[in-house]
């Protein structure tokens, strides 16, 4: 089967829609030109290339807590989409099961961003998240998840690792934030991104220098523990990227059997889309 008609799942991607939802004033980084991408377009490139469904991360650039952009994509997406919303720490249990009802699986916590002290008080947010479900997904980088580790293990929320953990390659595989999510595979209940190579990668695309860290974590995490994605529409992207180009890529490292997995029956089985 040619790998644009086989069934896929993007498990990271985002809509940015400022003309019709207003990013914050407050928000440091207002996403521009070709890093904007609405769900109406995204459609199009879904179809494009044989995907779907989607799994669309609220944005902390533009929107950050805002999570109406998102929410009105899942709504008018026709069964297409789901989301990861970012919500403040205080958020109660009927306001997070409000937001699933609406399409929400999970909420997005981003170390590399805001740092890991800003996340230390989280605690009863993951217990509602537990108990409703959700997914809690950490974007880290470097060793960052060394410090959030007792915040994890003192839960046992699902958990969603993006872009691979952000490593530091340089460091190689005796890095502590490496050894750190190796640990978490055998918990059972973490699943990790293969995605935003150009986040962490000192190469430009193919990413030679990530594919090794990648074999490592589906050899540890396994299939039925990994997912693809884009990172669509790549924002703050050093370079261009393209959507075609990074699905060709994931043909060249992953068995067809693991492609089968981490493109379609992972994603299909954690967040419930229809597997046929």
């Amino acid at each position: 089967m040619h790998l644009f008609d086989r069934p896929k799942v993007d498990s990271h991607c985002h809509v940015l829609d400022p003309a019709r939802f207003a990013y914050g004033e407050s928000i440091p980084y207002h996403p521009a030109g070709q890093e904007i991408g609405t769900a109406s377009y995204f459609q199009q490139v879904l179809q494009a290339y044989g995907v779907r469904h989607a799994l669309l991360v609220g944005p902390n650039s533009g929107y950050g807590e805002d999570n109406r952009c998102l929410l009105d994509a899942i709504a008018h997406g026709g069964g297409r989409f789901k989301g990861i919303a970012v919500v403040p720490a205080g958020t109660s249990r009927a306001a997070l099961a409000a937001l699933q009802a609406q399409g929400i699986v999970g909420i997005a916590f981003n170390a590399a961003l805001h740092g890991t002290a800003y996340y230390q008080g989280i605690g009863p947010l993951l217990a509602h998240m537990e108990a409703l479900g959700l997914w809690a997904q950490f974007q880290v980088g470097g060793d960052q998840l060394v410090a959030l580790l007792p915040l994890i293990e003192r839960s046992q929320v699902r958990l969603l690792i993006d872009h691979c953990g952000r490593p530091d390659l340089a460091a190689g595989v005796d890095a502590p934030g490496l050894r750190a999510l190796l640990a978490l595979a055998g918990t059972g209940r973490v699943v990790v991104k293969l995605s935003g190579f150009a986040k962490f990668s000192a190469q430009v695309f193919p990413f030679e220098d990530a594919r090794a860290h990648t074999r490592l974590l589906v050899e540890h995490f396994g299939p039925a523990h990994c997912l693809w994605a884009s990172d669509w529409p790549f924002l703050r992207a050093p370079y261009r990227l393209d959507y075609g180009t990074l699905l060709r890529l994931a043909e060249q490292w992953f068995s067809p059997e693991e492609l089968q997995a981490i493109l379609w029956d992972t994603p299909t089985r954690l967040f419930g889309w229809p597997a046929s």
